[in-house]
């Protein structure tokens, strides 16, 4: 039986729905002072009793799992301001590379379990909403981008009172921003879809999939917050740990809707929705336990630092020989908001985020051209762009590596070590995609056989994943020098460069040169073009801002 409104599903696919938009709204709640209330309910015995075994159990093993990450993290922590830059930044990027590995295995589970248990129509559904939820997700790793360097500043400046706000302001910021996203991403699903000329046969699966999806964009706002704030003072382990154990809950989940449940595409996002919960739960669980990055030996700079023209408020500083501990604690349960850190974090994320999702704006228009051709088609360019995914994933921890350290030598005025932080950035990111392109160049068919057995898919995505597969390292320079203005807390230029490079001009391209062709290799080599273009403009602007600020 069907059901009108927004979702044109059966009616349990409504009600799994709309508990979770219960718990996106009450999440704050259940982690912060109203976690007791919460837990008195849900452990209540016969006649409103409460059972005591159930409470205790619960909170045993919050508390194991929170002192678990802190003990691992205390041992992990990276130098950002001294040490060998070669390896700090190395092993300041592993850990990130797989923590962005298994944001990417999110997804990747999501298309495996549609294409091999729910059919090629379900994964051609979900492969056309992928670049639609990368604008969300990425605009969200903008904002955290924008929150790890405002933190990793005032870490290597020295200022508790500073670092202090921004925990606090930042967790709201982004709570903010992650129900805003869901509103609108949920109510303009169906729209944007059939705007971006989803197939017919695609279009009822693919919406469903999409809201479903959006409850879990205030959790992934969240745990960007967190993973930014862990950063920023060198701490990559403990990101990766919470999204090892969501990983993992998010691929049984997803075995267990799709094979025993039946639920086909609402079950895998259902799952995604369900992972993306715990791992914003157990970040701010850590967060609230608190956690001190020791800075010794460092002399703190004797004169008065700008953050940025854009981003700052100038801040005097002594030049005393001491020792600073810079203490990062979050309180959930109080709400705070400094309107000057507010701005700081709108100059630096909003900038960062609209960055992110101009290359998915694009790329709307570039899953547009896709949609022209078959379903099979179609589902063989969703499978092939989890390679590109993994790829670009691994080479982002880099680029958050150059921005966090460019960002703390900033403000610890140690101007040798910005410009060498940006150039191994680069070095390691473009090394990084020419290692993942010749795998892919190599075992391109077999990975594509992964999500689908389909011959015409899997030829289908190898001819996507040929092209992309030779030119992702184009891309390296673009986005590291990016990072790195953004470390020098300079976001407003390089964003309108993005906006023309990788935007405007792919656009263009598709209504000309792919107009004209109208083949898939027409389509996809509009990529290392505009990221050639792009990386020099970058460049160039970036030597401006160097020679100035440094």
């Amino acid at each position: 039986m069907r059901v009108s409104g927004f979702f044109s599903a059966e009616k349990k696919y409504v009600n799994v729905i709309f508990l979770h938009f219960f718990l996106t709204f009450f999440m704050p709640a259940l982690i912060g002072g109203g976690a007791k209330r919460v837990r008195s309910s849900f452990c209540a015995g016969p006649a409103g009793r409460e059972s005591p075994g159930k409470q205790v159990i619960l909170e045993m093993l919050l508390q194991m799992i929170c002192t678990k990450l802190y003990n691992v993290a205390m041992k992990y922590q990276i130098e950002l301001t001294n040490g060998s830059l070669y390896r700090n930044i190395l092993l300041f990027s592993i850990p990130l590379m797989i923590t962005n590995l298994l944001q990417v295995l999110f997804n990747m589970a999501d298309v495996i379990v549609a294409g091999r248990f729910a059919g090629k129509l379900a994964l051609a559904s979900v492969g056309s909403t992928s670049m639609l939820i990368f604008l969300f997700t990425g605009f969200l790793i903008g904002l955290g981008s924008g929150i790890n360097v405002l933190s990793a500043f005032f870490l290597g400046s020295r200022n508790q009172k500073l670092l202090d706000e921004t925990v606090q302001t930042s967790f709201w910021f982004s709570i903010l921003w992650g129900c805003i996203f869901f509103a609108s991403g949920f109510l303009l699903a169906k729209p944007v879809l059939i705007l971006m000329q989803t197939r017919a046969e695609l279009l009822e699966n693919a919406v469903l999939y999409f809201r479903i999806y959006m409850f879990a964009v205030p959790a992934a706002a969240v745990y960007n917050f967190g993973s930014g704030i862990l950063t920023s003072g060198g701490d990559t382990k403990r990101p990766l740990i919470i999204l090892s154990c969501a990983g993992v809950l998010n691929v049984i989940l997803n075995l267990f809707f799709v094979i025993v449940l039946k639920l086909s595409v609402a079950g895998v996002a259902l799952a995604t929705v369900i992972s993306q919960y715990v791992s914003a739960v157990l970040v701010i669980s850590v967060l609230k336990k608190g956690i001190v990055f020791q800075k010794n030996g460092d002399k703190i700079p004797d004169r008065k630092t700008r953050f940025s023209e854009n981003a700052g408020t100038d801040e005097n500083i002594s030049g005393e020989q001491t020792e600073f501990c810079g203490k990062i604690r979050l309180n959930p349960a109080q709400f705070y908001l400094s309107r000057d850190i507010f701005f700081k974090l709108m100059k630096l994320g909003i900038p960062a985020g609209f960055q992110n999702a101009v290359f998915y704006v694009a790329n709307i228009f570039i899953q547009t051209g896709v949609n022209h051709f078959d379903a099979a088609v179609v589902a063989g360019c969703a499978a092939s762009h989890n390679a590109e995914s993994i790829t670009f994933d691994c080479m982002a921890a880099f680029y958050t590596a150059g921005a966090s350290f460019v960002g703390q030598n900033f403000g610890a005025q140690k101007k040798d070590r910005i410009l060498k932080s940006y150039l191994i950035s680069t070095g390691y990111a473009a090394a990084v995609s020419l290692i993942f392109g010749g795998l892919f160049l190599a075992f391109g068919r077999e990975f594509i056989g992964l999500f689908n057995s389909n011959a015409e898919v899997i030829e289908g995505g190898y001819t996507r994943l040929v092209i992309m597969a030779l030119s992702m390292w184009i891309s390296a320079p673009m986005d590291a020098t990016t990072s790195a203005s953004r470390g020098l807390g300079k976001t407003a230029v390089p964003s309108v460069i993005i906006i023309l490079g990788s935007c405007v001009f792919r656009i263009f391209w598709i209504y000309t040169i792919f107009k004209h062709f109208m083949t898939i290799k027409s389509l996809f080599l509009l990529f290392p073009v505009s990221w050639g273009i792009t990386a020099m403009a970058e460049v160039i602007y970036f030597i401006k801002i160097y020679r100035k600020c440094c």
